[in-house]
């Protein structure tokens, strides 16, 4: 089969801007939706119906996946799909009740023409919420400002790999920079300006041409180190990806001194007291959903694979992509309770090394940070439930 691992394109910031064409893409990610579900069953003990949108709208940051499951986690019964928009609608339940309102799901990357999730927010107000990478969030600080309000993933997902049987002596990142391996990564990755800036590789051995595809990793048989995404590129390389189809290592980002949270659920930050009343009733009801689809996650990925199916983007996910995905979150504690027993919260810490480190990147690239950011302005646990932990 032709592999997939294209598909992590958009996952990764500063691409460069795409083709008119596929900006029409976008146009179609966009813009009014007043369809209802018309679901009318009876509402359980959480009633959102009073304090949030009849439909609470949300954009991913790629197409359907894993990582995504604990949004679809939340469509109740009979989920409707608009495939030409790329979204999937349904009652929004909370662990099998009616909440009162719908929940819409927005496709990302190819669906908005590779554009931001920060840009769409800004452009369409019936986003309620989006996925915005914490490094994602300081950029957009003063021009575009989100605040997250629910990690759902604590650790992310993004590394580099490198053949274990070229490089027996690699264990970590920073090895590669001893032998000087050439690391392929997308131009204008922010983590990738801070592992060079903080010496942990050179900037003569990293190379910004990675476009997705796994053909310069397998040409090159090995030599080149890459980026990718230890929920998926670990699994595609060993059994999918012709003329490799053996394992590979890898160290996380976050494990080299990046942590940023990817893919926090954000708002605008203008719309955060606003959207208080609500926030505070949602939020626990996503932390839940990130708890429930780690405990049984096939009702949901049943939903993710027909919405990979109907929206035929050329995404290319199966069963097994999503087991695995759950497995390396699970094994890796990408999904956990951190430090503190509780889901989906923030540590201002983090964040603000995330600010500390990400500023002067982002002041030499001409968008700089907004005077004064704070780690609550970037994240915030003001709705956190913090009882919701994974067992």
């Amino acid at each position: 089969m032709s592999t997939p691992t294209w598909r992590r394109l958009s996952k990764t910031t500063g691409i460069a801007a795409v083709t008119a064409a596929v900006a029409l893409t976008a146009a179609c990610g966009s813009g009014d939706s007043t369809e209802s579900s018309g679901y009318t069953g009876a509402i359980g003990p959480v009633d959102l119906s009073q304090n949030c949108p009849a439909k609470v709208v949300v954009q991913t940051d790629w197409n359907p996946e894993a990582e995504h499951g604990h949004l679809y986690e939340l469509l109740g019964p009979e989920p409707s799909f608009d495939a030409g928009s790329k979204r999937v609608m349904g009652p929004l339940f909370d662990r099998g009740e009616y909440t009162g309102v719908d929940l819409e799901i927005r496709a990302g990357g190819p669906a908005i023409g590779f554009q931001s999730v920060t840009s769409q927010m800004y452009a369409d107000p019936d986003i309620m919420l989006g996925y915005v990478d914490s490094d994602q969030s300081i950029q957009n600080s003063q021009s575009n400002p989100t605040t997250a309000v629910m990690a759902p993933l604590d650790i992310s997902p993004q590394m580099i790999m490198w053949d274990p049987a070229t490089y027996p002596q690699v264990q970590s990142i920073a090895d590669l920079k001893a032998i000087d391996a050439r690391v392929l990564y997308f131009e204008g990755a922010t983590y990738m300006s801070y592992l060079t800036g903080a010496d942990i590789l050179s900037a003569d051995q990293v190379d910004g041409s990675y476009d997705g595809t796994p053909a310069n990793f397998v040409a090159d048989g090995g030599k080149a180190a890459q980026q990718g995404f230890a929920s998926a590129e670990p699994q595609l390389y060993e059994e999918e990806v012709d003329g490799w189809k053996k394992p590979v290592d890898f160290q996380l980002v976050h494990e080299a001194g990046f942590p940023s949270y990817k893919s926090a659920v954000a708002v605008r930050s203008g719309d955060l007291e606003e959207n208080s009343a609500c926030l505070e009733q949602l939020v626990p009801v996503l932390q839940r959903g990130v708890v429930d689809y780690m405990a049984d996650p096939a009702a949901a990925d049943a939903v993710i694979l027909d919405a990979v199916t109907q929206y035929n983007t050329g995404w290319v996910y199966t069963q097994r992509n999503a087991d695995y995905a759950v497995e390396t979150m699970q094994n890796l504690q990408l999904v956990g309770n951190g430090d503190n027993g509780t889901v989906g919260d923030f540590d201002a810490t983090r964040v603000q090394r995330v600010i500390d480190v990400t500023t002067p990147i982002f002041d030499e690239q001409g968008t700089p940070v907004a005077e004064g950011l704070t780690p609550e302005q970037v994240a915030t646990n003001q709705f956190i439930d913090t009882s919701v932990s994974m067992p």
